[in-house]
């Protein structure tokens, strides 16, 4: 339940006591609204109580986290949390038993045929939002089927068992019930998709209502083939990690991807069984940095992961805590440091295997950092933040400076913060496009493996693909069709699209501390600065960060439908006081106002001073952990 108008007018005013008189700023967030998670074995946290139900029953049958990560992808994408089966896979493994945190990338890739001319002679500036033409190759099953070979201890069969048995028929919760109908036109369009979801055709509400066991055929036989190659690979004599790749090969190079193939191009699509047949899940280095002694692990350039270790090194040049918890000058300066990292991202980042290489290790430098810390006014917001110049840090010279100097931001009058001709609908669109996607898997154990995922990609409304019961992914629309846009993130076949997907892991002396990610698109490092500096700074227990007031900033262009930009504008907590909000319309800000600022964002602290974990699951929408 939200808080009432008194209860937010005395917290208000317990924040700035307690900013006022130096009292530490935990205090102000003790109360709340969700328990903190504990355990001692495991732990599991995700988007939805039955996600985190399937890891928990994984944990204990006596898998890894690794395993229990790996069910609750699969029964996430079943629920169609955000995300069904053809989406992509993000995550970040630490290995106790290497010591190292590793980076699973099954993001999938432009199919054949997918060329900026293809969607410019359509009449496109940018790819299509939704529809067969918005896929990417799926990405979410080699990426469960490659952690769990590689990284996990137990079957595919049993991993999948919860998953398979919810496509055979689960209660279906209030919110997927609500988004069906809301986009039910759309899903009509599409014949696979609507058999499947609009299940009362003719009835004032087509899909199934909240509390309806929703049953998914289709897709309960495709997992079903995934398990028969596993055990096929078994009786003939190959171990657990072969079977599973065998399983692998059926849904990519077998008579699921024929099947997938043949849907998608009934449907208008483009995928081929090359397509397919070629993509491969990739296990990398991640990239990292330090802040304050804690080395913080992020996904390279082809998500958006390193704009928060980017905004971290400029934040490391400011005393934040002096500033006061939600003070004026503190959300300035995050909003600040938050919009030039995003503007390095919005040119620089792109897939790294195909050429030109996004100037990483410039963008990370910490000298950098401290001149892009520079451009931080102290008492206006600038609208028109601009990328810098990474490669003079890592001795090199841009090759883009006549583009980089014509950058700018897309909207036209940098004094007018939301388009005039913006009609509350158009706006309220555009932040749904803004928060797109995404839900987020946690897992740690007492063995010390520990995973954080943000599998995305399929959400509803998606093409099923023919009679695989597996929705496609969208993500196609965060390519840029012009190279005048993002050199780094032009269009190609065979290419990866910038992804918003941002898991976290934070280590700490060497061992894993934090493990934490969010859903919502543009949103999701935004939300994750500052869970991170609520813990590190102000000491928050992970709950009371998840819950705790952020900002955000819509600077950044957007990376879903038309990339358009809002500079200025700026939501805060409807706690926020009246002084710090006339402050910050005064630095040039337009304020609008929601009671729960934090977004979704799971997390697990590892208590290593008495050998346990908190966990952490915001009080903004359905996510729920268990642990034990």
């Amino acid at each position: 339940m939200g808080m009432g108008a008194a209860a937010v007018q005395r917290l208000a005013a317990f924040v700035c006591a307690a900013v006022l008189t130096g009292l530490a700023v935990p205090d102000a967030q003790a109360r709340t609204q969700k328990p903190a998670l504990h355990g001692r074995h495991w732990m599991a946290v995700t988007g939805k109580p039955l996600g985190a139900t399937a890891g928990a029953m994984i944990f204990q049958k006596g898998g890894n986290a690794v395993d229990a990560a790996c069910a609750m992808i699969a029964a996430t994408a079943t629920m169609w949390d955000t995300l069904s089966w053809g989406g992509e896979t993000q995550a970040l493994i630490y290995n106790p038993n290497t010591g190292k945190v590793i980076g699973i990338n099954a993001l999938g890739v432009a199919p054949t045929g997918a060329t900026p001319e293809f969607f410019q002679n359509k009449g496109m500036k940018v790819p299509p939002e939704s529809g067969p033409l918005a896929a990417v190759t799926p990405g979410t099953p080699g990426g469960l089927m490659t952690m769990l070979a590689e990284y996990g201890t137990m079957s595919l069969a049993e991993v999948l068992a919860p998953a398979i048995e919810m496509a055979d028929g689960y209660p279906m919760e209030q919110q997927l019930s609500d988004t069906i109908e809301q986009y039910k036109g759309q899903i009509a369009q599409w014949p696979y998709s609507k058999s499947t979801l609009l299940i009362h055709p003719g009835d004032a509400r087509e899909g199934p209502h909240a509390g309806e066991v929703f049953r998914q055929p289709e897709l309960a036989a495709t997992l079903r083939k995934l398990v028969e190659a596993e055990h096929q690979a078994r009786a003939h004599g190959k171990d657990r990690k072969a079977a599973i790749h065998a399983a692998y090969d059926r849904f990519y190079k077998g008579d699921i991807a024929q099947e997938l193939v043949r849907g998608t191009r009934e449907q208008g699509g483009l995928f081929t069984m090359e397509d397919l047949a070629n993509w491969k899940v990739h296990i990398e280095e991640p990239v990292h940095t330090s802040y304050k002694g804690i080395e913080v692990y992020k996904l390279t350039t082809w998500v958006q992961g390193p704009v928060m270790l980017q905004a971290l090194n400029i934040l490391e040049n400011f005393d934040l805590k002096s500033m006061g918890y939600d003070s004026a000058r503190y959300i300035h300066t995050l909003y600040q440091a938050m919009n030039l990292a995003f503007a390095d991202r919005d040119f620089y980042y792109g897939d790294p295997d195909f050429p030109p290489a996004s100037p990483i290790k410039g963008l990370l430098s910490k000298d950098y950092a401290r001149e892009r810390a520079k451009l931080v006014m102290p008492d206006h917001n600038d609208p028109d933040i601009r990328p810098g110049d990474p490669y003079p840090y890592q001795n090199g010279t841009n090759p883009f400076n006549a583009i980089l100097r014509n950058w700018h931001s897309k909207m036209p009058a940098a004094t007018s913060p939301v388009k005039a001709e913006w009609s509350p609908t158009a706006l309220a669109e555009y932040d749904r496009t803004f928060r797109l996607g995404t839900t987020s898997v946690e897992a740690t154990d007492e063995k010390g493996w520990a995973v954080s995922v943000t599998p995305s990609g399929g959400w509803t409304p998606a093409v099923i693909a023919g009679h695989t019961g597996v929705g496609l992914s969208q993500r196609m629309q965060s390519f840029d069709l012009d190279a005048n846009d993002n050199p780094f993130n032009v269009l190609q076949p065979g290419k990866r699209p910038r992804a918003t997907l941002t898991p976290t892991l934070a280590l700490k002396d060497g061992k894993p501390f934090l493990v934490f990610s969010v859903q919502g698109g543009d949103t999701q490092d935004q939300n994750l600065l500052q869970f991170f500096l609520n813990v590190v700074e102000f000491g928050m227990t992970p709950q009371e960060a998840t819950e705790a007031a952020n900002i955000t900033s819509y600077q950044m262009r957007d990376s879903f439908g038309a990339h358009e930009s809002i500079p200025g504008r700026l939501t805060v907590n409807t706690a926020t006081p009246p002084w710090v909000r006339d402050q910050l319309v005064h630095m040039g800000y337009k304020l609008d106002f929601v009671e729960r600022s934090s977004g979704p964002i799971n997390a697990i602290e590892l208590d290593r001073a008495h050998g346990t974990m908190w966990g952490g699951s915001s009080n903004h929408g359905e996510d729920y952990g268990i642990g034990w």
